[in-house]
């Protein structure tokens, strides 16, 4: 039997031919064809994979899927769970134990800076007055206590001494907040997408809803004297010497909203902003209202707070809210400075009604384009849910809460 000439053959049934091992270079075109074939289902099973991995992958700067929030004030979410950049790991609707834990050591940070800015700027102010009263006397030993009291009141120096008490407050504390939280201060100037016209517009918007927000004000205040309550915790005259009206110019125009902006959205809304943006801007809002301690101020300040907030996240930037309160500052100088002349208050006023009625379509444009970030039903048991929890928030809340109510008493008692 010869069994070198027995030929096997082998049946393709995509391509319907024959071939024969006996015959070497047939079975190598075979070969390669099927292994060609693998090769190109396999890539395309890899492909396939990838595909369905990135689909199912979760954003470290968007885990909870928000298509409101804003793209370029996202901070990485690995900050707070390291193992967010596992595969296939996904947000529970419900934050787990270290989750919960890694969110409030953001807010006692932010809690506990706004606390101690508080308390800071306080003892500092009421030292430095004390050291320069001390030395006005040493200088005049025949005046007495109360004169120079009343010298320190006149002059410009309590200007000098707000200005300077809260250039380094506002400034200082931010920097410590933002270095608690490990977050770099110089994001607060890497600006996105902002034009001359989005900075008339925001200024047209605030003027309206600070207008608005002033009109809100002034009928508490109407509400609270009624009953023998004064809300006005400013009983100082700046402007009675051209240096004090210069101090307090600055400090009023320039100073306030730079620094002010540079703590209460540069610092504080971002460390508020790391699981919620809308909680975000709330908060930083409602520790801006209660710094100007009174309830008008604080429901004015509040309200134009949530814009300035929000303009902030929109442009990744304090620089579109800096502009917005220098210009409602410096209106307000001239509304303090000109009141008692009628001509100027009456063109003032009708100016005021047109930029008002500007204001109301140019937030209608920005809200209709632009609307406020909106929490995710996991994103909101990680806001006021855990804030509820933190020590620093509760603490810093409380104590400037009650501070405000003290001197409102304290006016009845008077």
């Amino acid at each position: 039997m010869n069994c070198g000439k027995i030929k096997y053959s082998i049946k393709n049934g995509r391509k319907g031919y024959k071939i024969d091992i006996n015959e070497p270079q047939s079975y190598s075109a075979e070969y390669a064809a099927l292994n060609h074939e693998v090769y190109d289902l396999t890539r395309r099973l890899e492909e396939k994979d990838k595909e369905y991995k990135n689909s199912t992958k979760i954003d470290l700067h968007d885990p909870f899927r928000n298509p409101t929030e804003f793209k370029w004030y996202r901070d990485d979410y690995s900050e707070i769970l390291p193992w967010a950049t596992m595969p296939e790991f996904s947000i529970s609707f419900e934050p787990a134990k270290v989750e919960k834990s890694a969110i409030r050591r953001f807010y006692n940070i932010g809690g506990f800076t706004a606390l101690f800015h508080f308390f800071a700027s306080s003892v500092f102010a009421l030292t430095l007055m004390l050291v320069v009263k001390w030395v006005l006397i040493k200088l005049n030993p025949d005046a007495a206590s109360g004169a120079v009291t009343h010298y320190m009141r006149k002059s410009s120096i309590l200007a000098a001494v707000n200005l300077v008490t809260y250039l380094f407050a506002n400034v200082g504390f931010a920097l410590i907040g933002l270095k608690w939280a490990k977050i770099k201060p110089s994001f607060m100037i890497k600006t996105k997408d902002y034009h001359f016209s989005d900075a008339v517009q925001h200024c047209f918007a605030g003027v309206f809803i600070w207008y608005t927000a002033a009109i809100i004000s002034s009928g508490i205040e109407n509400v609270f004297s009624k009953y023998g309550f004064s809300t006005d915790v400013m009983d100082m005259d700046y402007g009675e010497t051209g240096i004090g009206f210069a101090v307090m110019l600055i400090y009023s125009c320039i100073i306030a909203p730079i620094t002010e902006e540079i703590f209460y959205r540069g610092a504080l809304m971002k460390i508020f902003s790391k699981s919620n943006q809308r909680f975000g801007i709330f908060m930083s809002a409602l520790f801006f209202g209660l710094a100007h301690g009174n309830l008008p101020q604080f429901t004015l300040a509040f309200l134009i707070g949530i814009f300035l907030g929000h303009i902030d996240m929109k442009h990744n930037s304090i620089i579109p809210s800096i502009v917005v309160h220098i210009l409602i500052n410096t209106l307000v100088t001239v509304i303090s400075e000109f009141k008692g002349n009628t001509i100027v208050m009456g063109l003032f006023g009708l100016s005021m009604i047109l930029c008002w009625l500007i204001g109301i379509v140019m937030l209608v444009i920005f809200r209709s384009e632009c609307k406020l970030p909106v929490s995710t039903p996991a994103q909101s048991r990680r806001g006021i849910a855990v804030a509820k929890t933190s020590v620093g928030i509760i603490a810093a809340v409380t104590v400037q809460a009650l501070y405000t109510i003290l001197i409102i008493y304290q006016t009845k008692v008077k």
